[in-house]
């Protein structure tokens, strides 16, 4: 893969989102995660970036003579590449991966038009640990990327008093 395409895969993903809009009340799962994407279609694509066009719900991807279904599949125009998203309604676990690098595979081989980049996935987990994420992409080949999501953002005065500290902390050092 080009360095340059690597680059801008990372330039166009970010780290974490914050999916307030789709007001999922506790506990969840992955369908209705999904659901809430579709339904709130505008917002979460506001939320993702320019550039991103849907093309997919649950698309059925063939590999031998088994069906698979890739939660939610973008175009990004700007990559010139197919986006798979795969939705975790739980803590990131290295496994997820195995199950995402299949569908990238699936859709480099079966979908992928000949002059396009190769495909990108992104798994969309509830929480992450950045070192386990580390581990277990080390060794990865295919462009993935992990992000963490929110359903809402945190209180307003636990932000408050985030702020303060940083403040305090910073004005003492």
């Amino acid at each position: 893969m080009p360095e340059e395409f690597s680059q801008d895969i990372t330039n166009a993903f970010k780290d974490s989102y914050v999916f307030e809009f789709l007001n999922l009340p506790e506990p969840y799962n992955e369908n209705d995660l999904q659901k809430g994407f579709i339904k709130q279609m505008k917002n979460f694509i506001l939320e993702l970036g320019r550039d991103f066009i849907f093309i997919d719900e649950e698309y059925r991807v063939q590999v031998g003579n088994s069906d698979f279904y890739i939660d939610l599949l973008f175009f990004h125009r700007g990559l010139q590449c197919l986006v798979a998203f795969e939705l975790k309604a739980e803590k990131f676990k290295p496994d997820h991966l195995g199950q995402l690098n299949f569908y990238l595979e699936a859709l480099d081989r079966n979908v992928k038009k000949p002059h396009e980049n190769p495909s990108i996935g992104i798994l969309l987990c509830k929480d992450k640990e950045d070192e386990v994420v580390e581990f277990a992409l080390s060794r990865s080949l295919s462009p993935t990327l992990v992000s963490e999501y929110q359903t809402q953002l945190p209180d307003k005065k636990l932000l408050q008093q985030k702020l303060h500290e940083l403040f305090e902390n910073n004005g003492t050092t």
